[in-house]
């Protein structure tokens, strides 16, 4: 299938078939993890940050992969740290949709905070490895290595975390028990669960890999700088299951679901970058790269800190009955956003 044929149109109209397919693929995993959440008995927070973010995560996976392929390297990187970004301002739309209380403190979770410390540490280690030397084992720098085995720690560390706390969050008349809806059951009887999850899955990676052809057509048809539509188009499009999921997970009252979503998919969409590396064959990822293409790390990063700090804060309401970190966190994307459009 060769994309530089195709009109504008149908460019277009293929780019927003494959939205709509992540969306609607989305909405039905929600429920699923819920699901899942119940019957295995690992809780909300953990199938939120690490089944459903890892799979809602996978169409951006395809789109930075594909880029890098193709040697696209600032397309690849700026796909996965715009993703974290959006998708943390999605968990800010969630909270105004939950008018009850502050988002944040109603979905107490240890967990949940744990995850967003780790993907602190995960983002800032691109940082350190374009900042060091350039150097590659394999076409792979050894950051990318490290970036994977300290997920996997992470991941293991989180489930020990939730199991054996040695912290808990004070419980108040808003906070939002993670509490089953089904009873829990054996591998056997979850199969079909876990079998329709993963087909979803495959069909929103076929509609990431359509995302990312038509992005490269788009990038190259109109000169368009790589970086921002890798930030602010095949992020955001491919970022819609999360949106969906957590939107979903809050009017299901699925609050620990919701907030694990975002910051579990924003740890896995880290792994992107290694990703892109394995697959970029012309050296280190990070040093085909230029200074502006850490411009939307630097806002994930940010971003992630303010919200790090609503979860530990546990503000009640604020003004609209959202938190302050809900306000920090728009004002940082939409004034980022802002910086870009002035950029062009």
């Amino acid at each position: 299938m060769s994309f530089n044929e195709f009109s504008l149109t149908l460019l277009l109209a293929i780019f927003a078939i494959a939205g709509l397919t992540i969306f609607v693929c989305g909405i039905r995993m929600t429920g699923l993890a819920d699901r899942i959440a119940d019957r295995t008995g690992l809780g909300e927070a953990l199938i939120g940050g690490v089944l459903l973010g890892a799979a809602t995560s996978l169409s951006g996976s395809v789109v930075s992969v594909t880029a890098a392929l193709d040697d696209r390297a600032s397309l690849a990187f700026s796909n996965g740290v715009g993703g974290i970004a959006a998708q943390t301002a999605f968990l800010a739309l969630a909270d105004i949709l939950h008018r009850r209380a502050n988002l944040e403190h109603a979905a107490a979770e240890l967990a949940n905070v744990f995850q967003g410390a780790l993907l602190i540490l995960l983002l800032t280690i691109p940082i350190i490895a374009y900042a060091g030397p350039e150097v590659a084992v394999f076409g792979v720098h050894p950051g990318s290595l490290v970036l994977l085995v300290v997920y996997g720690v992470g991941v293991v560390a989180s489930k020990r975390v939730r199991e054996d706390p040695m912290w808990r969050p004070v419980g108040t008349s808003m906070t939002e028990q993670d509490s089953p809806d089904e009873e829990e059951q054996d591998n056997a009887g979850n199969m079909r669960l876990f079998v329709v999850f993963g087909v979803l899955m495959l069909i929103m990676g076929v509609a990431g890999w359509m995302v990312a052809q038509v992005a490269n057509e788009l990038t190259d048809r109109y000169d368009l700088s790589a970086s921002l539509v890798g930030a602010l188009l095949t992020a955001i499009v491919t970022s819609l299951p999360e949106l969906v999921t957590t939107l979903a997970a809050v009017r299901r009252g699925a609050l620990q679901l919701a907030v694990g979503g975002i910051i579990g998919g924003n740890t896995f969409d880290t792994l992107f970058l290694t990703f892109s590396d394995v697959s970029f064959r012309d050296g280190s990822l990070y040093h085909a790269l230029t200074t502006a293409d850490f411009f939307w790390l630097a806002t994930g990063l940010a971003m992630t800190t303010v919200l790090l700090l609503g979860l530990i804060v546990r503000q009640r309401a604020g003004p609209g009955g959202i938190g302050f970190e809900s306000m920090g966190i728009l004002a940082i994307y939409f004034a980022a956003i802002g910086v870009q459009a002035f950029a062009m």
